[in-house]
C-alpha cells in the first residue's frame, strides 16, 4: 500500500470517528425507573404497566420458545433468561393464569455455560460464578422447560451431569426449535 492509499484510509476512518462523536448522536440508556417486580419472579423480569391496544384475555394460552445464545457479563444474568421471567410476569400481571403460560427456553452457543453447575462453570471461568443459576432454578420451578443444545454441549465439553437440576439436553438447538414448533410453540424472536 502506498502513502496515498494509507492517507485516504486514514481520512475515511477519521471521518467515521467524527460522525460517531457528533453531539446528540450518543446512545441513550433505557429508562427502567417505571419497571417494578412482577407477580411470579420478584427478583427478575421487571415489568412496566402499559395501556395496551392489544389486550390479553385471561383465557389466553401461550406456548412460546425463547432462543438464548449470548452469555452474560460478570454480575449479570443472561438477558434472554430474564426476558423469559418478564414474559411470565407481564402476562400473569395482565390476568393470564400462570398455568396457561408454557415456555420453552432453548440455549446454545456462549449461553450454554450459564446452565451449568458451580463446578462445571468454574472449569469454564474460574474467576467468576454463574450469576444466572438462581434464575434458572426459579424458571424450572415455575414450569419453564429448558433445553441445552447437545451440539453446543459437546463442542464446549459440557456433560449432562454438569447441568443445573431440571435442565434437559436436546440433540441440537435446531431440532428443539423444529420439534417444539411442531408441538404448537411459537418462536419469540
Amino acid at each position: 500500500m502506498d502513502s496515498k492509499e494509507i492517507s485516504m484510509i486514514r481520512t475515511v476512518f477519521m471521518a467515521l470517528a467524527a460522525a460517531i462523536a457528533l453531539p446528540g448522536v450518543s446512545a441513550r440508556a433505557a429508562d427502567m425507573s417505571s419497571f417494578t417486580a412482577g407477580p411470579v419472579f420478584s427478583e427478575y423480569g421487571k415489568i412496566a404497566s402499559v395501556e395496551s391496544d392489544l389486550p390479553v384475555s385471561p383465557e389466553t394460552h401461550f406456548k412460546v420458545i425463547f432462543d438464548a445464545k449470548e452469555g452474560a457479563k460478570p454480575g449479570d444474568v443472561v438477558r434472554t433468561f430474564d426476558s423469559v421471567a418478564r414474559f411470565v410476569n407481564m402476562n400473569v400481571a395482565a390476568g393470564v393464569p400462570e398455568k396457561n403460560i408454557e415456555v420453552a427456553l432453548v440455549v446454545h452457543g456462549p449461553a450454554s455455560w450459564f446452565l451449568t453447575n458451580a463446578d462445571a462453570f468454574a472449569r469454564h471461568d474460574p474467576e467468576r460464578i454463574n450469576d444466572s443459576a438462581p434464575l434458572v432454578k426459579q424458571l424450572v420451578a415455575h414450569g419453564v422447560t429448558i433445553y441445552l443444545c447437545g451440539q453446543s454441549a459437546v463442542a464446549n465439553g459440557i456433560a449432562k451431569s454438569d447441568l443445573l437440576p431440571g435442565v434437559k439436553l436436546s440433540l441440537s438447538a435446531m431440532n428443539a426449535f423444529a420439534q417444539l414448533q411442531q408441538q404448537g410453540y411459537v418462536l419469540i424472536p
